[in-house]
């Protein structure tokens, strides 16, 4: 991946809607080139996919709540089920396996307490754990889905 693959990367984790002609006018390409190399990026799977990121406040799921899960139980049984089970949950957003103390880490979003506490009592009926500790976010202070990537101008 050169330079201009990293500029063309920038543009689309920025605004994906952007014509190829737009994005080609920014990395100085013709949109032939430039419309080439975001096919190759993306069978290359360093694209995954392109999607519309929405305000989480104005669909009515603004309560984000981090859910830290300790299980008692590491085999490959529990591991698949558990994958299986938040895999189906729509609240789930992230999951994450842990080093140190907490083994998964989950992003969840909901739209008030009672929503969470739906998902809390059905999180625990389809998976044993050991312990469950909610963090209730108060503010979203950055949010981003853009990785940083080392361009040069």
């Amino acid at each position: 991946m050169d330079n201009t693959d990293r500029k063309i990367l920038s543009i689309l984790q920025e605004d994906a809607s952007l014509s190829v002609a737009e994005i080609a006018g920014r990395v100085n390409l013709s949109q032939t080139p430039a419309w080439r190399r975001i096919q190759r990026l993306e069978e290359a799977g360093v694209i995954e996919r392109r999607v519309a990121l929405l305000d989480p406040d104005s669909i009515g799921l603004g309560l984000t709540v981090f859910v830290e899960i300790e299980t008692g139980d590491h085999s490959a049984e529990w591991i698949t089920g558990f994958a299986t089970a938040v895999s189906q949950m729509p609240e789930v957003m992230e999951v994450y396996r842990m080093a140190g103390d907490v083994d998964y880490l989950l992003r969840i979003a909901v739209g008030d307490m009672a929503a969470y506490d739906a998902f809390y009592r059905r999180l625990i009926e389809e998976v044993p754990l050991k312990n469950v500790t909610s963090r209730f976010a108060m503010e979203r202070v950055k949010s981003t889905t853009a990785y940083p990537l080392s361009v040069q101008a």
